[in-house]
């Protein structure tokens, strides 16, 4: 089974709600000639100042990859191209007090600008051996992605 299978996320999903999970989010990291693009959040945001990877909450009706493909899109401007891999996830508290699960893919974009911020107030294209100031969590997730050559 493949992580762009519809049986994939969808057993992703019921995998978090059967463990009591409030709200999904699907995150990306968008990879470019061996780096991966960190967007950080506004100031005045629920962990204002934190570097993530583009990403979002999964809405009603919508699968996990739908909203990947979404959020990458409104957030950063960019278009995925490929979905490479699934590189896990991890829980957290949200802002209301839930837990938040997100799932986090492996991704090529069709070109990698402009990078149109429409939720953060900067960007940066860095190794994910050496990512901004991002969570424990997210950094041990983007450390283990493995580097392909591009092919052009």
């Amino acid at each position: 089974m493949t992580v762009t299978s519809p049986e994939f996320v969808a057993d992703l999903a019921a995998d978090a709600r059967a463990a009591g999970i409030s709200s999904l989010v699907a995150a990306a990291a968008i990879r470019h000639n061996g780096r991966v693009l960190f967007v950080r959040r506004n100031p005045d945001d629920y962990l204002g100042g934190l570097w993530e990877i583009p990403g979002g909450t999964v809405e009603d009706g919508e699968s996990i990859l739908e909203a990947l493909y979404r959020e990458a899109a409104e957030e950063t401007g960019l278009t995925i191209g490929e979905v490479v891999g699934y590189l896990g996830h991890f829980d957290y508290r949200n802002s209301r007090g839930g837990t938040t699960r997100q799932f986090n893919f492996s991704v090529t974009v069709e070109k990698t600008e402009p990078v149109i911020l429409t939720e953060h107030d900067a960007h940066q294209w860095a190794l994910p051996t050496e990512p901004p100031g991002v969570t424990d969590l997210l950094g041990r997730l983007i450390g283990a992605i493995p580097h392909t050559p591009q092919v052009h």
